[in-house]
């Protein structure tokens, strides 16, 4: 089944056609720069307009770059702190005048993984945790999404634990990943005991340079990388809006 995939970022809103049954783009990816200010009205009109460039009538998803509850934004995260409240999936749906499914960013990039990726076949609970500006996780139970886990938001030394942690404080702070797969590993070890997950797959940047810091984290779960599809999110968002019709 053919789905309209949908990425929501920062500085660009990117969407084309997905084959949900292969997991491949069917169509080129379709970029417009995100609104600025990122205000509910001016994406929605965005959203539009991807919509109409594919001409599209069928069902459609969006990664959205905030925790969601049942569509509902429960915070502004780095778009516009007037999203906090707004039903998306509603407000996407009344601007296109087709049938939304929006699905948090890091759920919609860890769905193409498990799909189509490291964890096509995996059971058990599998956590997917991205390590790039932040730490983003998508949760999975024999292959089941359990949506908005945030697990970089988890805190340490009273503040979430990406604040320490992320490959951008790496970056900052200009780490060895020697002293950075250490930081890691707190934050592993911290998620392996309250989850007892039964694998973990990093991805994001990261995931190519595992071997640099994997000797640091000291956890009994395995850990292997992600086998990072450049359209992830466009891919994750259309089988959000696919399986939510399943």
């Amino acid at each position: 089944m053919e789905v309209l995939g949908i990425d929501i970022g920062g500085t660009g809103i990117k969407g084309a056609i997905v084959d949900t049954i292969t997991g491949e783009l069917v169509t080129e990816r379709f970029r417009i720069a995100t609104p600025n200010p990122a205000i509910p009205e001016e994406v929605a009109k965005t959203i539009k307009k991807i919509v109409d460039h594919f001409n599209w009538k069928g069902l459609a998803g969006s990664g959205f770059p905030t925790p969601l509850a049942h569509g509902k934004c429960q915070s502004g995260g780095n778009l516009h702190e007037s999203w906090k409240g707004v039903h998306v999936d509603e407000l996407f749906q009344k601007s296109s005048g087709i049938e939304f499914t929006v699905i948090n960013d890091a759920d919609a990039a860890a769905e193409a993984e498990m799909h189509f990726g490291a964890g096509k076949g995996k059971s058990g609970l599998v956590a997917v945790i991205t390590l790039g500006t932040g730490i983003g996780s998508g949760l999975f139970f024999n292959g089941n999404l359990i949506p908005n886990t945030e697990l970089g938001h988890v805190t340490y030394k009273n503040d979430a634990f990406e604040k320490y942690a992320a490959d951008s404080i790496r970056k900052k702070e200009e780490l060895s990943y020697s002293k950075w797969g250490k930081r890691l590993n707190k934050y592993f070890q911290h998620i392996e005991l309250i989850l007892s997950p039964d694998l973990f797959i990093i991805g994001g940047g990261a995931s190519k340079k595992l071997n640099k810091f994997i000797d640091e984290i000291k956890i009994s779960t395995p850990i292997i990388p992600a086998e990072n599809k450049n359209e992830a999110g466009i891919i994750g968002a259309a089988m959000a809006a696919y399986e939510h019709i399943k």
